[in-house]
């Protein structure tokens, strides 16, 4: 019995056969996915043969990338909780009396002093944080399938699911791989189309297996790394459902026409502090309970759950004029010029959705570096949070695209964050609240890594703040902000304490602007622009929220006159908006630097809007300043920059860059390079944020539509306000906006010159067609 993979409409009608697996020339015909396969799909006619050619699927917690072999298949394993190390307090005893001492420094413009001294006294101890880890390779045998034709293979992003189809020996194969949410386990299909025998084995690529009846189970425990011992252990198991399968030694045989494997992974992590947790027999567990459902209703569960996120949202671009053309292609080709392709585009946008839901769900890690795939135990980076851009851009996509669940885990680390970090605003600062720095890992460490030059940077834990803020905002529901006030209010109290009198006002120091030097190897500063304007902002939300809950009066009256003393933001010789509160900007070493910090309150905050046109012109400048070109996060970042100025072609123009073959890999993981997925999230939010802008003071329509989008629609944008809209344009120009609302709320929209103020009940809906009326 086969089973049914997706009976919605097919965008490609019909199978092309006979596709050689080197694949076919350009323009020459290619095996597409099977008629009921997603409109939203990644397809191929050829196995991966690299890792940034496989195909991932997850279930917020468990991952997998799916290589696509037919007689070997690979799949490189992950669990998001199997990290390096163990707890760990990286508090460092000398930071607090060094502190006034380091601030003096920079007082004196004494910079490199300043920062040599905080080299050796302010940064944790140890100086690394742990890394993220994979779990290994599970390989899938089948013998006789060394010469496959008609071969394809392809990531349904509707339905979930990674699938390889090819034909050997007269006779037709199919495996597909799913990652299931709510069922937690990993599902592989083995089917052979003919209804006869065929016979498959897998094993562990490394580190054997076990029996343990009808189960293979691994066993073993993370690494040490930077001094910090391994202290987490971890299971997989593979057990066959219906009992069909049979252990050889350390090989688990299947037979007959098909066959479903499970795969379950535990670690012993239970939180950061904890790690008492049996993994082997929580993966048993997890076995048991997904075994006793039929193949068929573990992929109608695993569907519906994903669908209930995924079908939420909706975009057309405009039409697919290469439907026959496979995915590596199209990105190879969408740098030509003239070769505009909206549906790559869009499958971009809905590329990063997947991603989202995939790796970031309730219970489970936020999406790291790498979202939650990573084949390596000491990847790029350490495949971390960088709190400093990088973990936020990942949750851009999330509100507007309507997966405001998968923001469940954020909420969650900055929890853990107002503990962990209290201990260091403490120990570092003698300072009240909670504060984290540039990175963090599966352990909640807070403190200053990685050197003084990129690690002195204590707005970390703020800048998380704007996510639960927007959690609330793109809400309105008052048990949100009930739970996220208290994690709030004590970043708040941390920079009460912590930032000092200037004569500009009151800033941070030491800081910096995320790892750009003002002079040569020299980075550390006092109050730079990303600061004020992160600290304005956090300040204003606490303000907002203790209103709204009536709690913390004196406090409040402390943010605002402590706000009110924030340096503002200044306009440089070259009329650029400043990075720093002096003019270095023109005299940096790296002019064109991968960050654009100082543009914070330009996107993501709103605080710098068309109604400031000498700042909004100043913002424009230092983006033109800094360049379009960046690692593939850099253009992400940029491409909202831009929407946020109105500029469309540019917008477009850098997207275009984004979605090249030198920032997007075969598989259309972002290339930073090396992969990075933050520039996958940040570019499926610049698409959103180039139709619909929508900031706390309104909602612009249309506000960056590049010429190359004539006319296209989208369906399920969630605003601020607990507002969804539909939204189509034609030839340019809108055609209508369908806007519901989930309770009673007012929002005032723009689309050109029309302004319309609309004010809503609960289930309201309500249609602006861009005139004033």
């Amino acid at each position: 019995m086969t089973w049914d993979l997706n009976r919605r409409q097919a965008l490609l009608a019909g199978l092309a056969g006979g596709a050689l697996l080197a694949g076919p020339a350009r323009g020459q015909a290619a095996a597409p996915p099977p008629v009921g396969a997603s409109p939203w799909t990644l397809w191929y006619h050829q196995p991966a043969t690299r890792w940034v050619e496989a195909l991932p699927v997850g279930n917020g917690r468990m991952g997998a990338m799916v290589f696509g072999g037919a007689g070997a298949e690979r799949l490189q394993l992950n669990e998001d909780s199997f990290w390096a190390g163990g707890p760990y307090d990286p508090t460092n005893a000398d930071a607090r009396a060094a502190l006034p001492q380091v601030r003096a420094l920079l007082r004196a413009q004494r910079y490199e002093e300043a920062q040599a001294l905080a080299q050796e006294r302010l940064m944790a101890r140890p100086i690394r944080q742990m890394s993220y880890q994979t779990l290994g390779e599970l390989l899938i045998d089948m013998p006789g399938q060394d010469d496959p034709d008609d071969y394809r293979r392809w990531l349904d992003l509707d339905g979930a699911i990674a699938a390889t189809e090819w034909q050997s020996g007269g006779r037709r194969f199919r495996r597909i791989v799913f990652a299931s949410a709510a069922d937690g386990v990993i599902a592989v299909r083995l089917e052979a189309l003919d209804g006869a025998p065929a016979a498959w084995s897998l094993r562990f690529a490394a580190g054997g297996g076990t029996a343990r009846g009808d189960t293979l189970v691994q066993t073993g425990r993370n690494r040490e790394e930077h001094g910090i011992a391994g202290a987490l252990t971890y299971a997989i198991a593979l057990r066959a459902l219906d009992g069909a399968g049979r252990i050889e030694g350390e090989r688990l045989h299947v037979d007959g026409p098909a066959a479903t494997v499970l795969i379950a992974a535990r670690t012993s992590y239970r939180n950061w502090r904890d790690v008492s947790g049996a993994p082997e027999a929580e993966a048993l567990r997890d076995l048991d309970s997904a075994g006793r459902r039929t193949a068929e209703t573990l992929l109608a569960r695993h569907q519906h759950d994903h669908r209930s996120l995924f079908r939420r949202f909706d975009i057309d671009l405009g039409p697919d004029r290469s439907a026959e053309t496979p995915t590596d292609a199209r990105v190879r080709y969408s740098h030509e010029r003239g070769n505009d392709d909206p549906v790559l585009a869009a499958l971009y946008v809905q590329y990063g959705r997947y991603l989202l839901i995939a790796s970031s769900r309730a219970g489970g890690q936020p999406a790291n570096l790498q979202g939650l795939w990573n084949d390596s135990n000491r990847p790029p980076w350490g495949s971390k949070y960088t709190i400093n851009i990088n973990t936020e851009m990942n949750y851009w996509p999330a509100e507007p695209t309507g997966l405001s669940e998968t923001i469940e885990p954020l909420i969650a680390m900055a929890e853990d964050l107002a503990v962990s970090g209290a201990r260091i605003a403490r120990a570092h600062f003698g300072a009240r609240g909670w504060v984290a720095h540039h990175n963090t890992d599966l352990w909640r460490a807070a403190a200053p890594i990685d050197g003084a030059f990129y690690g002195i940077w204590p707005t970390g834990g703020a800048w998380l703040c704007k996510h639960l803020w927007d959690r609330w905002d793109f809400s309105r529901d008052r048990a949100v902000l009930q739970r996220i006030y208290p994690v709030l209010r004590d970043a708040a109290l941390f920079f009460l304490d912590a930032m000092v009198e200037h004569p500009a006002g009151l800033v941070t120091s030491p800081s910096i602007s995320p790892e750009n030097a003002h002079h040569p190897k020299v980075s550390l500063c006092e109050g730079p622009a990303m600061d004020r304007q992160i600290l304005r902002e956090l300040f204003a939300n606490v303000i907002e929220a203790s209103r709204l809950l009536g709690r913390d009066a004196a406090l409040r009256a402390q943010l605002e006159a402590a706000r009110a003393r924030i340096p503002a933001d200044r306009i440089g010789k070259a009329g650029q908006l400043q990075e720093w509160l002096e003019d270095w900007d023109l005299e940096v070493p790296e002019i064109q630097h991968r960050h654009v910090s100082h543009l914070y309150a330009l996107y993501p905050g709103h605080e710098i809007r068309p109604a400031d046109p000498a700042l909004f012109k100043a913002a424009r400048r230092a983006l033109e300043i800094r360049g379009d070109d960046a690692t593939g996060w850099g253009i992400g970042w940029r491409i909202n920059l831009w929407a946020r100025l109105g500029d469309g072609e540019r917008a477009y123009t850098v997207l275009r860059k984004l979605l090249g073959p030198d920032r997007t890999y075969p598989n259309l993981f972002d290339a930073h390079p090396p992969f990075q997925i933050d520039g996958n999230f940040g570019g499926a939010a610049g698409v959103v944020e180039m139709l619909v802008r929508d900031q706390p003071d309104g909602v612009t329509l249309l506000p960056a539509l590049p010429k190359a989008w004539p006319s296209g629609r989208l369906r399920g944008v969630r605003l601020r306000g607990g507002l969804t809209m539909d939204l189509a344009w034609r030839d340019g120009a809108l055609a209508e906006a369908a806007i519901t609302a989930a309770g009673p709320v007012e929002r005032h929209f723009t689309y050109g010159a029309a302004q319309r103020n609309l004010a809503f009940k609960r289930g309201e809906r309500r249609i602006f067609d861009g005139t004033a009326r």
